[in-house]
């Protein structure tokens, strides 16, 4: 782990990871809320949000602000941590929910639902270890990636 910033993208800004962290959990709820409804919109949001946040629009998303004011409720304060990563996985997230909103689209509900419990696991991850599997993901898939990723 000593070289962890050799193998994660590090663009040297850095976030709240109780925000991070809080906003996971927020993902995770609906996330979940969508597995029991099945209400398209519910991941159709999610890509919204998973996109202004990886595409440094953050302080537009909705998750992410809800994530700051729990943060402040609960007297958090601010443990800094790179936004790389972060960002990283938001891309991710916006695959991955783009994909299943697209696949409840066509009719692939129960594939969209399969992606749903992957997502819900990531989710769980980040929110209760902190644990980012786009940190991890980014380690696989560095070798295949052009230099000048991230």
């Amino acid at each position: 782990m000593s070289n962890r910033g050799l193998d994660c993208p590090v663009d040297f800004v850095t976030m709240n990871e109780y925000q991070v962290r809080w906003t996971a959990l927020l993902v995770l709820v609906l996330t979940a809320g969508y597995i029991v409804s099945g209400y398209w919109f519910i991941p159709a949001f999610l890509v919204v949000d998973f996109f202004l946040r990886a595409s440094k629009l953050g302080k537009y998303s909705l998750l992410g602000q809800l994530g700051g004011v729990l943060v402040k409720a609960f007297g958090m304060g601010n443990k800094p941590v790179d936004r790389a990563p972060k960002r990283f996985a938001a891309w991710i997230g916006l695959l991955v929910t783009g994909a299943i909103t697209m696949l409840y689209g066509v009719g692939a509900s129960s594939i969209s639902y399969i992606l749903a419990d992957i997502l819900l696991i990531f989710a769980f991850l980040e929110a209760a270890f902190g644990f980012c599997a786009g940190c991890r993901v980014y380690t696989l898939t560095k070798p295949l990636l052009p230099s000048k990723s991230l």
